[in-house]
């Protein structure tokens, strides 16, 4: 898969985060990293950025908990963009509120676009377009989930614009339907989890 994005408004404090080879945009602010830098044992100076690297890490590497709860964990209003280069993997999350601005689509060629602007994303990918869901994340390899609701399944409701036209797709959670609990997968301690979120 491939992604583009632009860079995010002015108006919410933003970040940009590198560690092997693993790329984090982050925008808005966490209310608990305190918690967070002792819970993954970063030192004074890791940001926002870092912390969620570091919370993918912690997935990737088989870590304790599911995807769902690392990002329910993270308290505060964010967004935030992270490309693993080494497994060309994407973790993708919007807070529960949907605070920051977040629009996505797929372009003609296939590429996710990503953008805090409306516009650049309809420009870019037409009727295929459509905020990103709030309190959802995404991986390249899970699809979407609901990180508030993990257990229930999520269901596209077509948008349609002013003009009675469909255009793209919202996503809400499905209380009626579950998801089949297939329990934790047997590994050895090499393995990577990552593929699997």
């Amino acid at each position: 898969m491939q992604w583009r994005f632009r860079s995010f408004s002015l108006y919410v404090p933003r970040l940009f985060a590198v560690v092997d080879e693993i790329f984090c945009m982050f925008q808005g602010h966490i209310e608990n990293v305190a918690v967070l830098k002792q819970q993954y044992g970063l030192n004074k100076t890791a940001d926002e950025g870092i912390i969620v690297i570091e919370a993918y890490r912690t997935l990737r590497d088989r870590g304790p908990y599911p995807p769902d709860q690392v990002v329910r964990d993270i308290q505060g209003k964010f967004i935030f963009i992270l490309f693993d280069s080494s497994s060309k993997s994407t973790f993708i999350a919007s807070d529960a509120d949907g605070t920051a601005p977040f629009f996505w689509g797929t372009d003609v060629d296939g590429h996710l676009v990503l953008a805090d602007d409306e516009e650049t994303v309809k420009k870019g990918c037409g009727k295929s377009s459509a905020p990103f869901p709030k309190g959802c994340f995404f991986t390249s390899s899970g699809g979407l989930r609901s990180f508030e609701h993990p257990q229930n399944e999520l269901k596209a409701v077509p948008r349609v614009d002013g003009s009675g036209q469909a255009c793209g797709a919202t996503y809400c959670v499905d209380t009626e339907t579950k998801k089949e609990s297939t329990g934790m997968k047997k590994v050895d301690s090499a393995a990577n989890w990552s593929t699997d979120y």
